[in-house]
């Protein structure tokens, strides 16, 4: 790919490539330059043994943010370090919407900010994320044959 793709492109190869965020149903909103919004609907699969939305679901949500966002700037990122905060939970049937926010992006690396809100906008999540800025260009992941 001789130019760098644009940040849709990019979120549109990242959606249909990364497994684990189909299988989960997250749909890549909005997307700009260090920035994104992911949704996803909570389905009853998701759940943990008391009836809430298993966390590991929540922060799978926030990391696809996460990674759609440090990714759309064209460079491959991949984290460094993650942490998440849990202020509320969320129910079956509830609308998830991840926002991800570039905070800080220096040559390798990027500070990012991840809310989790219902779509009565209540904060389920607060993550954040550290990425590294590798050498290589994510349009020529994009260019490979899918695995």
């Amino acid at each position: 790919m001789s130019e760098t793709p644009s940040p849709r492109q990019i979120a549109d190869w990242m959606q249909e490539h990364d497994r684990y965020a189909r299988l989960l149903g997250m749909r890549v909103e909005e997307v700009a330059p260090g920035s994104c919004r992911v949704g996803m609907t909570v389905t009853a699969d998701m759940l943990n043994s008391v009836g809430i939305t298993h966390g590991g679901v929540t922060f799978g949500l926030a990391d696809f943010a996460f990674a759609v966002a440090s990714n759309s700037h064209g460079r491959v990122a991949v984290a460094l370090n993650a942490q998440i905060n849990y202020p509320a939970a969320s129910r079956e049937g509830e609308r998830l919407t991840a926002e991800a926010r570039e905070l800080s992006r220096s040559g390798r690396t990027g500070l990012y900010s991840i809310e989790v809100r219902t779509a009565a906008g209540e904060l389920t999540a607060q993550f954040t994320g550290t990425v590294f800025r590798r050498a290589d260009n994510i349009g020529e992941w994009m260019e490979k044959p899918n695995p």
